[in-house]
């Protein structure tokens, strides 16, 4: 992420093979903004790569626009069958291929992570991690699709887990301790008082 007093933009992808969702955030300090939600339709074209194709051309879109700094997906959920869990993989891969040829790396986050980072419980349903998007971004609107709301839901996810101090003992970056991890915790909902239910 850049600097603090930057204005940071994350691009969130929920992606999927009838769907795409994708939503843009940007963060200024403490200050959050939602910069648009959407969703591009898929289900109409029956060649699969053909869909693919639009995948790639909206991410291209999406990124020249916007200029995000980061690009968060959502990981796919493995209940799928396997023909439908390979499309989502591909579908996956072209929006992962997209950022990294725009010098960004896309960071994958496990739905239940994402229902934890905004709502507090990883089983939240859909509707509630709409509801949460609203107080926190303040916004009205009801989507038509609930991917733009995942897809905003991820990029969201991002930006709070970027703010999560880390420390090196080698050369890969680890997490804190679990104790400075409650403590870190205690003082992102005393800076976040609406995000406690």
């Amino acid at each position: 992420m850049a600097l603090q007093n930057e204005t940071n933009i994350v691009l969130g992808i929920d992606p999927g093979t009838l769907v795409m969702g994708y939503g843009l955030i940007s963060v200024h300090k403490t200050k959050i903004s939602l910069l648009e939600m959407g969703v591009l339709q898929l289900a109409k074209r029956q060649n699969h790569a053909e869909r693919l194709e639009l995948i790639f051309r909206k991410m291209e879109t999406l990124i020249t626009q916007y200029q995000p700094h980061a690009v968060a997906i959502e990981a796919p959920f493995y209940g799928k069958n396997v023909q439908s869990m390979l499309k989502l993989g591909r579908a996956q891969g072209v929006a992962i291929a997209a950022a990294m040829m725009h010098g960004l790396e896309a960071t994958e986050y496990a739905p239940r992570k994402v229902k934890q980072a905004i709502t507090g419980r990883g089983n939240a349903t859909k509707e509630q991690v709409w509801e949460m998007l609203q107080r926190i971004l303040h916004f009205e609107e009801t989507p038509h699709f609930m991917d733009a709301t995942d897809a905003l839901a991820v990029a969201l996810c991002h930006h709070y887990e970027m703010r999560l101090p880390v420390k090196s003992n080698s050369n890969s970056p680890t997490r804190i301790s679990r104790a400075a991890k409650s403590a870190s915790w205690e003082n992102f909902l005393v800076q976040n008082p609406q995000r406690l239910k």
